[in-house]
C-alpha cells in the first residue's frame, strides 16, 4: 500500500477540466555517513582477482544479485506491432513564454496495464505513416511519473517531452515527427504505446543510498520519478532516508522544468535533498564562465569526489551526451590527488551500478 502526498504542485496548476476529464476517461483497450571506498581497496580487489588467475584456479560463479530495485521488473509488455493503446488525460506545457522552445508534461492512462518502474521507458508510436507509406517507428521517452503514476493510482505513464523543431542545411524547417504529435495531442486522444523498457535507471535498493542525479532540459524525467517515490509518497516498505542530489542544467530559467515541485520537496526534506540549478545563458561562475551543469558541480567537487568513494553513493545521469566528458574533467584531477586513475575508477563504478547514464 502506498499514498501519495498532496503536493503535486505542478499539478495543482492543471486545468479543473482536465481533471475531471482524467477521472472519467478510460483507456482503449531524497547526512549520512557511510565507509569509504579507499584506492587501498581497489588495489587489494585487483591483486586479488590477479592472483587466483595466475594460480590456475576456475573461477567459481556467482549469480549476480543487483543492487537496483529490479525484483519483478517488466520489460516489453508491448511492442511495436501490438501496442497498448491509452488515452491522453491531460497534456500542459511547463515552459514560460520566453523559453527556447517548448516542454510539455503529458499524462496517459494505462488501467495498470502498463507495470513500470521509476527509471524505465517507454516507446510510443505516432499516428500517421512516413514518407514511405510505413507506419511510424516508434520513439523512446524516459518516464517522467513514479510507478503510482500522478494521480497515485498505478494507472498512468507520464512524460515530459521538447517538441523538436529546427532548420536543416536547406534553410528547411523540420518538425520532430513523434515529439510534435505528442506536444500537440488533446485530452481523449488515442495513443500507441510500447514497453516498458530498460533496467540501467532503476533506483537502488538502500533506501539509505546517497544518489547523485545529473540532469539536462528533459533530462530530468527519470529523476522526477525517483523524486516522486522519495519525497511525495509514503511506502510501507519503503522510506528514504539518505541523501539524494539533484543537479538540473537548462539555458534559461524559463526552462526550469518542475521548478515548484522541487522546491517543495527541498522544503520537506531539506536534510535530505539538494537541489543546484545551472542556467547557462543567465548564471555564470567566479571566473565569468557560463553556468553549465559540470560548471556547477565544478563548486562542489572535492564533496562529490569524496562522495564517490562511498560504498553506496549512486551516480545517475540523463540528458544530453557531452555531460560525462564535462564531469570527467572535474574528476580526473581529483582522483589523480588520491593516487586514482579516474577513468578505471568510473569502470568499476558502472560495473557496481553505482555509475548510470543514459544521455542522446
Amino acid at each position: 500500500m502506498a499514498a501519495v502526498t498532496a503536493a503535486a504542485v505542478s499539478l495543482s496548476s492543471f486545468p479543473a477540466a482536465a481533471k475531471a476529464a482524467a477521472s472519467t476517461s478510460s483507456p482503449s483497450s531524497c547526512s549520512i555517513t557511510y565507509p569509504r571506498r579507499s584506492a587501498a581497496r581497489a588495489v587489494r580487489v585487483q591483486v586479488s582477482t590477479t592472483e587466483t588467475a595466475e594460480a590456475g584456479a576456475a573461477p567459481v560463479k556467482t549469480e549476480k544479485i543487483s543492487k537496483k530495485q529490479d525484483e519483478g521488473v517488466v520489460t516489453n509488455k508491448y511492442r511495436p506491432k501490438e501496442p497498448y493503446v491509452g488515452r491522453c488525460l491531460l497534456n500542459t506545457r511547463i515552459t514560460g513564454d520566453k523559453a527556447p522552445g517548448e516542454t510539455w508534461h503529458m499524462v496517459f492512462s494505462t488501467e495498470g496495464e502498463i507495470p513500470y518502474r521509476e527509471g524505465q521507458s517507454i516507446g510510443v508510436i505516432a499516428d500517421g505513416v512516413d514518407k514511405n507509406g510505413k507506419p511510424h517507428k516508434l520513439r523512446l521517452y524516459s518516464i517522467a511519473s513514479s510507478a503510482l503514476g500522478d494521480f497515485g493510482d498505478s494507472k498512468t505513464v507520464s512524460l515530459c517531452v521538447k517538441r523538436l523543431v529546427y532548420t536543416n542545411d536547406q534553410g528547411e524547417i523540420v518538425k520532430g515527427v513523434c515529439s510534435n504529435y505528442l506536444c500537440d495531442l488533446k485530452p481523449g486522444a488515442e495513443v500507441k504505446i510500447t514497453g516498458p523498457v530498460g533496467k540501467e535507471m532503476l533506483m537502488p535498493k538502500d533506501p539509505n543510498a546517497t544518489v547523485i542525479m545529473l540532469a539536462t532540459g528533459t533530462g530530468i524525467a527519470p529523476f522526477r520519478s525517483f523524486l516522486w517515490k522519495m519525497f511525495f509518497e509514503k511506502h510501507d516498505d519503503y522510506k528514504y532516508n539518505g541523501l539524494a542530489w539533484l543537479f538540473l542544467g537548462v539555458p534559461t530559467s524559463d526552462t526550469l522544468l518542475y521548478k515548484e515541485e522541487l522546491e517543495k520537496m527541498k522544503e520537506m526534506a531539506p536534510d535530505n535533498f539538494r537541489l543546484d540549478f545551472a542556467v547557462s545563458r543567465e548564471q555564470t561562475n567566479a571566473a565569468g564562465e557560463k553556468m553549465y551543469i559540470q560548471t556547477r558541480m565544478a563548486e562542489y567537487k572535492e564533496e562529490l569526489w569524496e562522495l564517490l568513494k562511498k560504498d553506496n553513493t549512486y551516480v545517475y545521469m540523463c540528458g544530453l551526451k557531452g555531460m560525462e566528458k564535462g564531469i570527467d574533467d572535474i574528476m580526473v584531477d581529483l582522483a589523480a590527488k588520491d593516487g586514482i586513475d579516474w577513468i578505471e575508477y568510473k569502470k568499476q563504478l558502472k560495473k557496481g551500478e553505482q555509475w548510470n547514464v543514459e544521455v542522446y
